[in-house]
């Protein structure tokens, strides 16, 4: 009898909604936290994960058994409500529509993990905008800028 083998590497990114950064230093490990167990309670492994005050990156050893728009679905709707029910923002708190899902082979894994571990150095440089654009060059994704995230024109410092 023939098995099935699998493995596959997946980058989400996604920014908060509203024209301001809301995600705070001072609660942005336990939203890491929260996130990381929905991702491997369904059954999904954590790699790395970073957030900024205005978007994260999430990256993730892929069970194929479950969609990425479900998993995308389950990881916002279930840290909305965290967020809402611990009362950690002080703004009406919502991920944006939409996402980025990324492929990334094994020979990529140290590198990709470097990258989202160093988001607060690498954002010293870049912004989300420019770091989302080049993303999407370089998965050679064409866009169309109607449908792109509303990025934040002032990035804003963690608060």
């Amino acid at each position: 009898m023939a098995n099935t083998y699998t493995k596959f590497y997946c980058h989400l990114v996604f920014s908060p909604k509203n024209k301001e950064a809301l995600i705070k230093r001072a609660w942005k490990t336990d939203l890491e936290k929260y996130i990381t167990g929905i991702v491997q309670g369904n059954g999904h492994k954590m790699l790395a994960i970073g957030c900024m005050s205005d978007h994260i990156h999430i990256f993730i050893g892929y069970n194929v058994n479950q969609l990425i728009p479900d998993l995308v679905e389950n990881i916002k709707t279930s840290s909305n409500a965290w967020i809402k029910k611990n009362k950690l923002s002080n703004f009406k708190f919502e991920w944006q529509r939409g996402y980025g899902a990324f492929s990334h082979s094994r020979s990529q894994l140290n590198d990709a993990v470097k990258y989202i571990m160093n988001q607060e150095v690498h954002h010293r440089k870049k912004s989300f905008k420019e770091e989302y654009l080049e993303i999407l060059k370089k998965n050679d994704i064409n866009y169309n800028n109607d449908y792109l995230f509303e990025f934040f024109s002032n990035e804003i410092p963690w608060e």
